[in-house]
């Protein structure tokens, strides 16, 4: 029977992201600095998993989806703690210079990737409008499908199914497309590595791993112990150009880079979904206290994910040179704004969610 509840390895995973996107904003090591841009790609292939799984145990249970309610309550979710910080962004542009009107729209209606590239109030909100667009896309991608049977949704045994087709047709079509941007438009780096139609595969291929989990779960398991030692031995030799190639002038990342790095990661999160004993594995290597602690960030990583910008910020006006002093300093204190964010703003709506638009399960 799959789970239903949270999955303790799975917020070990995100929280082994949000720490790598820490190190990529406030270097302390420069081999992780440099690498730290995958703790990105590792949520957006756990947030592919994730959501899909939401409105696919839906259709399992109701043979439909509730697409409204599916976006509605992915709203309580995002949108409040956005906002509400981003009114502390925007401060410090108002001290310091006059804030631009327009490109605070672009940021408040996650277009800022297209725009702006970056984001305006703060630069990593380009990746949070890569996820929004990826949540409107699925819902009606899925409703259409379910609902409206615009092809018959058939899981196929033996062979490969529609669904599987046009997931991978996608896949395979965005990477062409960053291929094109990156050759036509060489100059455009940084929309090149920010906008939604060129990063959306790393999402996608999430999906298709939640569609092999929910609806093809014994060939998955199979398949995955039959191949273990192989498939993980990939995904670490894929990893090992990370740490020393700079995503941003890279030509071989913003194309074929980007794939192997979700492919890596993909295979990843098979192991740890397949793997009955992953959380004895990681208690063994890390120690149970620091796997709890890693999952309880990732928890609340994307409180962190949001904040912790805002306290690098900070932290630089601070009399103190010592790069590991500082890393200390923006570690901490947005690890622990995170969990009272998480806590006091995040849970807060989430309960209003769940008592005015509770979910169908």
């Amino acid at each position: 029977m799959l789970p239903q509840n949270r999955l303790r390895e799975l917020d070990f995973l995100r929280g082994i992201a949000i720490i790598l996107v820490v190190f990529r904003h406030k270097e302390v090591i420069h081999f992780i600095q440099v690498m730290g841009w995958i703790g990105v790609d590792l949520f957006f292939v756990l947030s592919g998993f994730l959501v899909s799984g939401l409105l696919f145990k839906e259709y399992k249970k109701y043979g439909s989806i509730d697409a409204k309610l599916f976006l509605i309550r992915r709203g309580f979710k995002i949108y409040p703690v956005f906002y509400l910080t981003y009114i502390l962004y925007i401060i410090p542009r108002i001290i310091l210079n006059k804030p631009d009107l327009k490109y605070i729209i672009f940021d408040l209606t996650f277009t800022q990737n297209y725009f702006l590239g970056w984001g305006y109030a703060y630069a990593q909100s380009w990746s949070l409008a890569v996820e929004e667009h990826f949540y409107f896309g699925l819902a009606l991608f899925l409703w259409l499908i379910f609902n409206k049977k615009i092809f018959q949704f058939k899981v196929v045994e033996n062979g490969i199914s529609k669904f599987e087709v046009f997931l991978i047709f996608i896949l395979i079509t965005v990477l062409i497309l960053r291929v094109i941007s990156n050759i036509q438009f060489p100059d455009e780096k940084v929309r090149n590595t920010t906008m939604s139609h060129l990063r959306m595969d790393s999402l996608l291929f999430g999906v298709l791993i939640s569609y092999w989990y929910y609806f093809r779960i014994d060939k998955l398991t199979f398949f995955y112990l039959s191949n273990k030692f192989k498939l993980l031995t990939l995904s670490f030799l894929m990893l090992l150009f990370t740490p020393f190639i700079d995503q941003l002038d890279s030509f071989f990342v913003k194309t074929i880079g980007f794939t192997i790095i979700y492919l890596s990661f993909g295979i990843l999160l098979i192991h740890f979904l397949i793997d009955k004993n992953i959380n004895n594995q990681l208690d063994n290597l890390f120690s149970i206290k620091l796997v709890n602690f890693i999952s309880k960030i990732g928890v609340c990583s994307y409180s962190i994910y949001i904040i912790h910008t805002l306290v690098i910020f900070a932290v630089k006006f601070l009399p103190i040179n010592n790069k590991i002093i500082t890393f200390i300093l923006v570690f901490v204190i947005s690890i622990y704004t995170g969990f009272l964010i998480t806590s006091k703003v995040e849970n807060y709506f989430l309960d209003l969610r769940d008592k005015y638009y509770p979910k169908r399960l």
